[in-house]
């Protein structure tokens, strides 16, 4: 089935690019021998939904289909014309030949590795050579993506259309609808982000992906809001997170737990008992980020940031009461 989908895939391209006039339907229908014999077999909503899923196919593999709409005496035309279609003249050196096949491995989720498998084999074609992959090493970086809300928001991204989703911030209890224009994602200390502009709060906004519940839903229309030429996804979150701050908090955190938070630690020395302390700069959004450790961290200090913990802690643990109830 595979091979006869590939066969049928470049038969249809083939005749967009071997064309100077837009094909119709019925002109395709006779000249791919596959959608010939869908027709006879079934029926003509067969076809239809053939051609449509195969040259939905091509566009994602990059093949430019041109429709004209008054083509042939009001029937729907396609053309693929060469001009656009025809990669220009690529020249990579050694490295940057070897940095663009590193890229392509940093994915793990399938969907993620095969578009840059795809992209490498076009290289390829263009005659850019590539290295074995051994001769790069080892070690090699992996960008894992396990949030589901990251591909949606990864193709709305790119696509420039604006999501709905709901949204649990830190410390809160429940999660509130969110209505976005989602501008980039990173990877930032193991963490997803979006950064995009908040259609409810008028402004820009971050948001990280494991706190997105339920589906991410595209919507349609343009974006509003202005989209900035260079989003720095990682500057707007270590501010969030205290990076740079002036001030320092001391928190104990137990043996064995809270990692992350021991990687932006300024200090640590050991507090007996199986407990550790920290010394971790405090900024915005610290106490949220330390609640969510629950008892692995206690803060000793300061003491607005101390309330602030426990404050978001028995907010959570009401929350808890009233369900089980």
């Amino acid at each position: 089935m595979a091979i006869a989908k590939a066969e049928r895939l470049m038969n249809l391209a083939l005749c967009l690019m071997n064309t100077r006039r837009p094909l119709s339907k019925k002109e395709l229908r006779e000249s791919v021998e596959a959608y010939r014999e869908a027709w006879q077999q079934g029926s003509e909503d067969a076809f239809n939904r053939m051609f449509e899923r195969d040259k939905d196919d091509l566009r994602e593999l990059g093949l430019i289909i041109d429709v004209d709409e008054n083509a042939l005496d009001g029937e729907i035309g396609y053309l693929a014309r060469r001009d656009r279609n025809r990669l220009p003249e690529i020249a990579l050196d050694a490295e940057e030949a070897a940095a663009l096949a590193l890229a392509a491995r940093v994915w793990q989720q399938a969907k993620m590795s095969g578009a840059a498998s795809g992209a490498l084999q076009k290289l390829r074609a263009a005659g850019v050579p590539f290295a074995e992959d051994r001769e790069h090493g080892a070690l090699e970086p992996r960008i894992p993506g396990r949030e589901a809300a990251f591909e949606p928001l990864l193709t709305a991204a790119r696509d420039r259309r604006p999501v709905t989703f709901d949204y649990r911030k830190a410390g809160a209890a429940t999660a509130e609808p969110r209505s976005v224009e989602p501008w980039a994602l990173e990877c930032w200390r193991g963490h997803w982000y979006l950064a995009g502009y908040d259609r409810d709060r008028g402004s820009a906004r971050v948001f990280r992906l494991s706190r997105i519940t339920g589906k991410v839903r595209s919507r349609a229309g343009a974006f509003t809001g202005e989209v900035p030429e260079h989003v720095d996804v990682r500057a707007v979150v270590a501010r969030f997170a205290g990076e740079g701050a002036t001030a320092v908090a001391r928190v104990r955190v137990r043996s064995g737990a809270a990692y992350p938070l021991r990687q932006r630690a300024l200090g640590t020395r050991p507090a007996g008992a199986g407990w550790d302390e920290l010394d971790v700069p405090y900024g915005n959004g610290l106490g949220a980020d330390l609640a969510e450790y629950g008892p692995d961290v206690i803060v000793i200090g300061p003491e607005d940031l101390r309330a602030d913990v426990i404050d978001r802690l028995r907010a959570v643990a009401g929350l808890a009461e009233v369900v089980s109830q």
